[in-house]
């Protein structure tokens, strides 16, 4: 049970940083688009980064916000059969899919890994760039691996959060009237119990 809540509460605190990064990555974006409509077609002169920049902003805020929406229950399933099943025997069924969820999440982690840093990574961008000319320094075009790495942080934190979902799971199997630690979230997850 130590583990358990030690986990539960690793995840709430990265999760809930998670959350906050991904809303500046939400901002970000929209401001990045409307700079880019402005220059289109009130200037008339399009920019070539902002596309890209979007981009980069919108695969970090669903890195960091798709663990959070795996924690409360909020991806798309279908659960009539764990529903219409006995409740044991539908947790049973749950924790075997979540076990499955895990496989498959276990297998895209070296994927992760290899897009991160493998050769794919170590191209540039087109176009982003960070722009220290203008304190005496060289313009660094942005490397394509801060891109990939959207995706292997958001699968280590899927896998987090599936071992949490396992570990809740198996607890109410065996001890379905126990108390268990609150996911800080909106209770989605909470209320189908």
């Amino acid at each position: 049970m130590v583990i358990f809540n030690s986990l539960v509460w690793v995840n709430t605190q990265i999760l809930r940083a998670g959350r906050f990064l991904g809303w500046m990555a939400l901002a970000l974006m929209v401001l990045v688009i409307l700079t880019q409509v402005f220059c289109r077609y009130v200037l008339n002169n399009a920019l070539p980064w902002p596309d890209e920049a979007a981009r980069f902003l919108m695969l970090w805020m669903t890195g960091l916000m798709a663990p959070s929406a795996y924690r409360w229950g909020g991806f798309v399933s279908i659960d009539m059969l764990e529903g219409a099943l006995p409740r044991r025997a539908g947790a049973v069924l749950g924790l075997l899919l979540l076990g499955m969820s895990l496989a498959v999440l276990l297998m895209a982690l070296p994927h992760g890994h290899k897009h991160t840093l493998g050769f794919g990574g170590n191209f540039s961008s087109s176009s982003l760039k960070l722009p220290l000319d203008w304190v005496g320094l060289e313009v660094v075009k942005v490397k394509l691996r801060y891109m990939y790495a959207s995706l292997y942080v958001c699968v280590l934190l899927l896998i987090s959060v599936n071992i949490e979902l396992i570990l809740r799971a198996a607890l109410r199997i065996v001890s379905p009237d126990s108390e268990l630690p609150d996911d800080d979230g909106s209770g989605f997850a909470m209320e189908a119990d």
